[in-house]
């Protein structure tokens, strides 16, 4: 049987929410579907492991409906501002919600494409990816999973046998379809649209829905306010996982921003060689606003726009207090992220709170390479030199989490720089040479589970 009766468990839990929050859709009809990655280890997680290559395709290249799950895919509506400029004409444009699965933890799982076909809201867009995205969104979600930050996972791709053209990269290039597995699709956007027709019915339904299905809590009396503190805290963690991951995801706009704090959809994403404050990923962000050192602004900013459109169903002054709360949790969870990274056990918010701030302003004056310290300095172990002397002073009591046996120790630190992205993907684009894709995918893993250790 491919589909484990243990693991598998399909909900069409979206299908509450009514068609008003999304449009019924078909895949695109592909000229061919070549297997080119499959992430089991994610798979497993949703009973879908044992699929063969064959109904791997079938089912998540050819969409032919997964068992009891959504019987058609839905791509759903959002609005949102896009680099601050309010934008109602988006929604999926090249992507939908394939399938609603549980995962081991019980949680609610979208399956969502990239890269499938037109939608209502495709605009003037072909509605494809490029086989180079998705490449280089499968480097992204693994790097991601591996440094500990709240991210979709890419559970397969498929290439499909189109020329495309675009022009940010040389073209006719190679086409594919990408599906992630994803903790929702429910973007701030979606409520935005909502506040926007001011359609207060279906705002009450997605509270609820996000509360019960995506936060595991049964909605209260002030539901709005509930949501919006949940949003808070999970969004200063993801940024506080973005920052002490060196990543800039290069796109923040507020339809980029799940409400289960969990960072997708990888276009121009870039790990940041130091801490350099101004390093940004777009080329197109020409103003520095996602920024590296700008993203937790940017999150809270995206999270006061959802405040601003729960303002159908309450008042502000209980909205402005949850808002305000999160410069301290990204402070605490910036700390958390830093001592993960480090391999030591927390002491204490004010112990913490000082080495992740001492160890900031030392990354930012020698500009050492980010990966090369926290490889180096896993366990307690940093960098000689002044500059590192108050670090050395301050990280002194604490104790390392694990020792450094693991054998990812004994080389050097696992990087994913714009460079190493370049040269995997010219492997695959000049030899048809998946190799060294599968390689990274690889050490990538293993450098995370040293992580964990």
């Amino acid at each position: 049987m491919p589909f484990d009766p243990q693991a598998y468990r399909p909900e069409t839990r979206l299908l509450t929410l009514g068609p008003d929050l999304y449009d019924p859709v078909r895949a695109a009809d592909f000229p061919e579907t070549r297997l080119r990655f499959r992430n089991d280890r994610a798979a497993a997680e949703v009973g879908l492991a044992g699929l063969s290559d064959a109904e791997w395709v079938a089912h998540l290249g050819r969409f032919a409906p997964l068992p009891a799950s959504l019987p058609e895919p839905l791509a759903l509506r959002y609005h949102g501002h896009q680099f601050r400029v309010y934008n109602p004409e988006i929604g999926d444009g090249r992507g939908f919600t394939f399938a609603q699965l549980r995962d081991g933890d019980g949680r609610l799982m979208d399956l969502g494409t990239k890269g499938s076909g037109r939608t209502p809201w495709s605009r003037s867009g072909d509605g494809r990816l490029t086989l180079k995205g998705g490449v280089r969104e499968i480097l992204a979600t693994e790097m991601l999973e591996a440094l500990g930050v709240p991210t979709s996972r890419t559970l397969s791709l498929i290439e499909t046998g189109e020329a495309l053209d675009r022009g940010d990269e040389p073209s006719p290039t190679r086409s594919a379809v990408l599906l992630r597995l994803s903790h929702g699709h429910i973007r701030i956007g979606t409520f935005q649209r909502l506040a926007y027709i001011r359609d207060d019915a279906n705002m009450r339904r997605l509270v609820d829905y996000v509360l019960r299905e995506l936060h595991g809590e049964e909605p209260g009396d002030d539901a709005p306010v509930q949501l919006l503190r949940n949003v808070v805290a999970r969004t200063a963690r993801l940024a506080a996982r973005y920052m002490a991951a060196g990543f800039v995801h290069g796109v923040l706009n507020s339809d980029n921003i799940n409400v289960t704090g969990e960072s997708f959809d990888y276009g121009p994403w870039r790990f940041a060689p130091t801490w350099d404050t101004g390093f940004t990923a777009a080329y197109f962000d020409h103003q520095g606003l996602y920024a590296f050192a700008r993203q937790p602004e940017a999150i809270h900013w995206d999270v006061m726009q959802l405040a601003v459109s729960l303002r159908l169903l309450v008042e502000a002054e209980p909205m402005i207090e949850a808002l305000n709360a999160f410069p301290e949790l990204y402070a605490r969870e910036f700390a958390a992220a830093l001592l993960w990274r480090l391999g030591v056990a927390s002491r204490g918010p004010a112990e913490d709170g000082a080495l992740a701030e001492a160890v900031r302003r030392a990354l930012a004056d020698t500009q050492v390479s980010l990966d090369r310290f926290f490889h180096d300095a896993w366990g307690g172990d940093v960098p000689g030199g002044v500059a590192w002397d108050e670090v050395r002073a301050l990280l002194a009591p604490y104790r390392p989490r694990a020792d450094r046996s693991h054998p990812h120790w004994s080389g050097g630190p696992c990087s994913m720089l714009i460079d190493e992205v370049e040269a995997i993907w010219s492997a695959v684009d000049s030899q048809d040479d998946w190799g060294p894709l599968h390689a990274k995918v690889a050490a990538i893993r293993a450098s995370g589970e040293a992580l964990r250790a």
